[in-house]
């Protein structure tokens, strides 16, 4: 029987209180009984909007159907065949711009909880299937992928799949990129981004960590030398921005880049990690995305007494995901909307002791379509704080450009490449993610990541 309720069933967390003061992950995931109530709701429309809106194209109610049905397992093959990293994808897609944003039942409620029910399905496959994933017969074709963030392993996910001999460099010791250096033990788990990249070792791909493409070895090198005849670069956009204001070099002022790889790769919140991180009492993050939700939150955890986001516009310009800003609400971080910091001041030992700020207020829109912020007279005030996290945005490391002959970028830094495939400049070399777009979601990266991979295999068949 259908579920028409206008309200999606409602996700299990830890409660604000508690889970500030850990790092567990926030949302518990639905039961069977919730998933399978939640499922009943879809309409399964023949036009398919939530499809549409899916930039990794997974067949949304068919899924779904699976899922009502009670045939959990079905519903896992239906979005792996087509999405890579559906544990990941559930937890940390922004599906409210959207599968969710399309969804027939908004119009009038609630969506459906597509991105829940997503979790659910790959959490519940993870804990109870066997594991079956048979490596596929080789086609002798070798193809590198140069980072193992969201659009590489997307991209040797759907190689793999094809027969294809993929390596992943990646540069750090651990594989997943953004996914194990960015977004928090509390929003993303690692053991769930370990499992998904166990699951593209059993198809076959090698992960080379450790391995600078650009230091270690080049792209030229790896197509002339290592007998790769294609490559793809996902590298991702891990160069931070700065403000270029006075005061950014003291001690105590982070990139939320350099403070999350800390606390999520290196693991700094615990008590014996060997890179440890400076435990401020009063932090400022300076930006208002998902990145500046995560640095935020994180801050509260290592026991921050008082946290801040800092952000030039006003609530309705924020970009971060709703969910991610209530429950930073919710955990006690405070919003200075309307704020832009001009100068970090200094303590006597040269440590943060506040940040000199003015008030704005909105214009007329800029180029982005966001009304412009301009800073309102005589409104300076003085921020306390002991730490500031600049979370104002990144932009791909030149690295890779300065070392592979013919690979044209923007001047910005990103990869220029065809629209539909990911094409570059040079010949057999293919982009995608943020290396090409900058700071984007993990699944537009995803969705770039397959494109490439499509175009690889047409290009590789056809030589």
């Amino acid at each position: 029987m259908a579920n028409m309720s206008p309200q999606k069933n409602e996700m299990p967390t830890q409660a604000p209180l508690v889970r500030k003061n850990n790092f567990a992950e926030v949302a518990l995931g639905y039961t069977e009984e919730q998933a399978i109530d939640e499922a009943k709701r879809c309409l399964n429309c023949k036009h398919r909007p939530c499809t549409a809106g899916c930039p990794v194209s997974v067949n949304i109610p068919e899924f779904i159907a699976e899922v009502a049905k009670g045939d959990f397992e079905a519903a896992y093959r239906i979005i792996s065949a087509t999405n890579s990293l559906p544990a990941v994808c559930g937890r940390v897609c922004p599906q409210e711009n959207q599968c969710e944003g399309r969804c027939v039942r908004g119009i009038k409620g609630e969506p459906v909880a597509i991105g829940r029910l997503e979790r659910f399905v790959a959490d519940w496959h993870n804990a109870n299937a066997e594991k079956s994933v048979q490596k596929p017969q080789s086609n002798g074709h070798k193809v590198a992928v140069v980072g193992s963030g969201p659009s590489g392993l997307a991209c040797a996910g759907d190689l793999a799949k094809k027969g294809y001999d993929v390596t992943v460099f990646e540069a750090l010791h651990t594989p997943g990129g953004v996914l194990v250096y960015g977004i928090p033990e509390f929003r993303l788990p690692k053991t769930i981004v370990a499992k998904e990249i166990d699951s593209l070792k059993s198809m076959g791909v090698t992960i080379a960590a450790n391995t600078v493409v650009g230091r270690t070895v080049s792209v030229d090198e790896l197509m002339s030398d290592e007998g790769f005849e294609a490559v793809f670069i996902g590298s991702g956009a891990g160069l931070p921005r700065f403000m270029n204001i006075p005061g950014e070099n003291l001690k105590g002022v982070y990139s939320a880049n350099e403070y999350l790889t800390r606390v999520n790769l290196m693991k700094a919140y615990l008590p014996d990690s060997q890179t440890p991180i400076y435990k401020a009492k009063k932090v400022a993050v300076v930006g208002g995305g998902n990145v500046a939700m995560d640095a935020a939150r994180s801050a509260l955890r290592l026991g921050a007494e008082e946290v801040y986001i800092v952000y030039r516009r006003s609530m309705e310009e924020l970009p971060a995901r709703a969910e991610e800003v209530e429950h930073a609400k919710e955990e006690g971080v405070i919003f200075r909307l309307l704020t832009n910091p001009i100068e970090i001041n200094p303590d006597e030992n040269g440590f943060v002791k506040s940040m000199t700020c003015v008030e704005m207020e909105l214009g007329e829109p800029d180029a982005s379509g966001r009304r412009k912020p301009v800073v309102k007279e005589n409104s300076e005030f003085e921020l306390e704080c002991d730490c500031v996290i600049m979370s104002i945005g990144t932009s791909p490391n030149p690295l890779i450009k300065s070392t592979t002959a013919g690979l044209e970028t923007h001047k910005w830094g990103g990869i220029i490449v065809e629209e539909q495939t990911g094409k570059t400049s040079k010949d057999g070399v293919y982009a995608g993610g943020d290396a090409v777009t900058g700071a984007a979601t993990v699944i537009l990266a995803m969705g770039a990541g397959k494109a490439a991979a499509k175009a690889i295999d047409e290009y590789l068949t056809q030589k």
